[in-house]
């Protein structure tokens, strides 16, 4: 059989496995809060890793080595401030998300929890959050279309669209079939696929080289890739970059506190006391992974520079990692790896679809509906969603007018500069308000909008920085010049001591931690202590 037989083969296994999992979801899902939040029931483990999975897609494996490859350690930034963010996240919004959210009127989505948090009576500040979900996630969705299209391409010599097609209907379908739980478990499997390939093609590299200790040495003085006398600062941290570039990349971080698809996984761990597991298993993954393309570049460098093998992209040498694979191993496993980037694609879209059509349907639908709506026409409303928004990112991928990292680039500045610094002070400052943080979504969605569509300005510094500095200072002047509800500021009080309740008392359920302390707030007010 030829190499692109067993490739094909591997890949319908990958296919066959996903939507196995699509249908096991969609024997768990018996509700509209099962499709949309999984029940809140996702032990730790799967929580961390497909948290992880959801944001990394094929940047890691084909973007962020070939960047290291051609430039270094300078582009390292990113990695250090995505892996800080992963932590922040995990550390100081987890926990208490988990809470608060469950606290709230139990709120299953971002924007409803923004709403029940402030007890903003309007439905505005609702409303607001899910148009801004459906604007940028429709950008992100459309760059994993575009990835699937151009892995099809460069994998099998195949036709864009094609693949495009391809990579959206099976991601569609166990998203549509199995919501919540297909997505959270396919993420997890696509996640410790990631994990495998990117932690043995490296390893493998190495023992394929003539000299593997020359590794650290040989990218400076040795020709390869791009640099026909090698690059003398392949590990300066600092050679060609500014320090508004370095600040730009380490901003990537502050990205993490407002990804409604990441932090959604928050509010549905068992208990908030999980939150620590899941930040362990979140980092040793995303660590080791950023240690695999790391070292893929630089391994790399000793790969092709002693041997006659070439890299397939000449350009922005993206294909070091595939092409590795595919000279190391037999076309089965390299198929099997090669999945690897496919798992990457397709974790993050079908996070997005989920998060995208939960907006739609729990932020607006609902409360734009006169009656209440059952949970069988919110489960096919939900699913209905999923398909069209699907449909929306496949058409805008049909022809791509930006780069997939620049794609993501922009949603990913929009959600951490409009809801980032909103997540944060819901859950760490008692005196929010509706109106503050209303300001704060649109203060720093535009911010993002107008900063990046503006070449002098996209130029200066990435529009993170300016959008989430410019979303913080109007959230805290508006909410400052106004005054929270007595019922958000007693709720918040009540969320604390919840929180710290399930903490110091992990073997209690979360459940358990809410009857105590109403019952022991009940038995202040009976003695007129409050």
């Amino acid at each position: 059989m030829s190499d692109n037989t067993w490739i094909i083969i591997a890949v319908i296994t990958y296919f066959a496995v996903m939507l196995g999992i699509g249908y096991y979801g969609w024997r768990k899902t018996t509700a509209y809060s099962d499709y949309v939040i999984g029940g809140r029931d996702l032990p730790a483990f799967v929580a961390g890793i497909s948290a992880g999975a959801s944001d990394m897609s094929g940047w890691l494996l084909m973007g962020l080595p070939g960047a290291l490859f051609v430039s270094g350690m300078s582009e390292l930034w990113i990695v250090i401030g995505l892996f800080l963010g992963t932590w922040a996240n995990w550390q100081w919004v987890a926990p208490r998300l988990r809470a608060y959210s469950e606290v709230a009127n139990n709120s299953i989505t971002l924007p409803s929890f923004f709403e029940n948090r402030t007890h903003d009576q309007s439905r505005a500040l609702r409303v607001i959050a899910a148009l801004i979900i459906i604007f940028f996630f429709t950008f992100y969705v459309s760059s994993g279309m575009v990835a699937g299209g151009r892995y099809f391409e460069s994998t099998f010599q195949g036709d864009y669209v094609t693949g495009l097609l391809i990579v959206g209907i099976i991601t569609v379908i166990y998203t549509f079939i199995g919501g919540f739980f297909a997505v959270s478990y396919t993420d997890v499997a696509q996640g410790l696929l990631m994990f495998a390939a990117l932690a043995i093609v490296p390893i493998m590299a190495l023992l394929a080289i003539d000299n593997p200790g020359d590794i650290f040495s040989y990218p400076t003085n040795h020709a390869y890739g791009p640099w026909p006398e090698g690059n003398p600062d392949f590990f300066n941290f600092f050679a060609g970059v500014s320090a508004a570039a370095i600040i730009g990349n380490l901003a990537w971080g502050l990205g993490y506190l407002g990804q409604p698809h990441i932090v959604t996984r928050f509010m549905a761990l068992r208990s908030p006391a999980e939150a620590r597991s899941g930040r362990n298993s979140g980092l040793i993954w995303v660590g080791v992974c950023f240690l695999g393309a790391i070292f893929t570049a630089i391994i790399g460098a000793s790969f092709f520079g002693q041997t006659a093998n070439s890299v397939t992209d000449q350009k922005g040498f993206e294909t070091i990692f595939l092409d590795m694979t595919r000279i190391l191993f037999h076309p089965l496993i390299a198929g099997l790896v090669l999945t690897a980037v496919l798992a990457a694609i397709m974790s993050t879209m079908s996070s997005q679809l989920l998060v995208t059509s939960s907006a739609l349907v729990e932020d607006l639908f609902k409360v734009f509906s006169k009656n209440a709506p059952s949970q069988t026409t919110l489960l096919i409303a939900s699913r209905t969603m999923v398909i069209l928004v699907a449909v929306l990112g496949m058409v805008m991928a049909l022809n791509p007018s930006d780069t997939i990292l620049g794609l993501v680039a922009f949603a990913w500045a929009g959600f951490g500069s409009a809801f980032g610094p909103v997540v944060i002070a819901s859950l760490y400052w008692r005196h929010l308000t509706a109106q503050g943080a209303m300001a704060g979504m649109i203060v720093g969605a535009l911010t993002v909008f107008i900063w990046g569509s503006l070449p002098a300005t996209s130029a200066l510094i990435y529009e993170m920085v300016p959008g989430f500095a410019f979303a913080t200072i109007a959230m805290i002047v508006v909410s400052l010049a106004t005054k929270p509800s007595a019922e958000s500021e007693a709720e918040f009080d009540r969320h604390i001591k919840i929180m710290d309740y399930t903490i110091a008392h992990p073997e209690s359920s979360f459940e358990q931690a809410i009857s105590n302390i109403s019952v022991a707030e009940g038995n202040q007010t009976g003695s007129g202590a409050v």
